[in-house]
């Protein structure tokens, strides 16, 4: 995977004389492989590129030149002055230090990689303004397709490119304003699953800590998990609801908060790794912990007997990068949804029982 913050804008000259800061460590220009070669730029270029009429002896001189001063010719610059899209299919995810977004990339780069395709990242930190112009700056590279974890309302700006023959798949967030490809996963099923689990073990005071509650994957595991306590006639979890908690810190600080009150909850619902994190962290210390649920599985989950609701993240970009194949192959049908299923696994802490 390559990942790409800043994004200057593309030079279709860069595989010819570029100019150089002192400063940094200058690359080697074919105007210097000609030089070294004894050849005319135009003979260099033509050698590089691999082009008729050019005796093999010259070839070889020519390339032994661009070896020895490091030279790459910027394929991506040649496609584009030829008019051709390029080989890359781009992604607009979030975080990829949080291991949901890199395992996503991870299934969609495999995926890619078995029809010639390169995958490459760009990190939209939950900003929809942002993603838009991370798209435009994908587009201007002529990426063959887009896949997009999203943040932005709204979509309908990207209808013009799907028109241009640029498909965009959607992951974990469906599109809003636009009908596109999306992968999704089962949210409020999964947090339904969960909110009965606990209810299964004799709990009612039961806590949800929740995300922004502006993102689609957030107000469906809200949903689900409201289902739940409703189908049980249990009012009793209403006021341990803590949404807008997004990062581990605040997610310790609010169980922590949790626990403190008079009447704690005798169990809680994170609602994504992060969130569980966070709610481990302010559970150590802690002599008889409530249950604890948490939604996505991750590393050492296992290992710290954490009870999950699981889904299989690679699964999400593998499906949003095989859809995303099938358009650039030609596909013209209606949009597709694909639903990733959940399961719960239970590790032990999820099964204590209210104290």
């Amino acid at each position: 995977m390559s990942y790409l913050r800043g994004f200057p804008p593309p030079n279709p000259r860069s595989d010819i004389d570029m100019p150089s800061d002192e400063t940094t460590l200058r690359r080697p220009t074919l105007t210097e492989v000609a030089a070294l070669a004894g050849v005319s730029l135009k003979t260099a270029s033509r050698a590089l590129n691999r082009e008729p009429n050019v005796a093999a002896s010259t070839g070889r001189r020519v390339q032994d030149a661009a070896d020895s001063l490091g030279y790459r010719l910027n394929g991506i610059a040649r496609e584009l002055r030829r008019g051709a899209t390029s080989a890359l299919v781009g992604l607009v995810s979030g975080d990829l230090a949080n291991p949901f977004y890199s395992a996503v990339a991870s299934g969609a780069e495999r995926e890619l990689r078995q029809h010639g395709l390169l995958l490459i990242t760009a990190n939209n930190d939950e900003d929809g303004e942002l993603e838009r112009s991370l798209v435009d700056a994908f587009l201007e590279r002529r990426v063959r397709a887009l896949l997009v974890i999203p943040s932005a309302d709204d979509h309908e700006y990207l209808a013009i490119e799907g028109n241009r023959g640029v498909p965009f798949v959607f992951l974990d967030r469906p599109p809003d304003g636009l009908a596109a490809d999306a992968v999704l996963i089962d949210n409020a099923g999964g947090a339904r699953s969960a909110g009965e689990h606990l209810l299964g073990g004799g709990h009612r005071r039961i806590a949800m800590v929740a995300d922004l509650a502006r993102m689609a994957p957030q107000r469906g595991r809200i949903d689900g998990f409201v289902s739940a306590m409703k189908s049980a006639g249990n009012i009793d979890w209403e006021p341990y609801l803590r949404t807008e908690v997004h990062d581990v810190r605040h997610a310790e600080r609010t169980v922590r908060g949790l626990l403190a009150l008079d009447e704690p909850p005798s169990a809680i619902f994170t609602t994504n790794n992060r969130l569980t994190t966070g709610a481990l962290r302010a559970l150590r210390d802690q002599v008889n912990p409530p249950a604890l649920v948490g939604f996505d599985d991750f590393d050492l989950a296992d290992v710290l007997g954490t009870t999950v609701v699981a889904h299989d993240m690679s699964a999400i970009g593998r499906e949003a990068a095989r859809l995303a194949y099938e358009r650039i192959s030609g596909h013209t049908g209606p949009a597709r949804t694909i639903v990733i299923s959940t399961s719960l696994i239970a590790r032990g802490s999820g099964e204590r029982f209210p104290h």
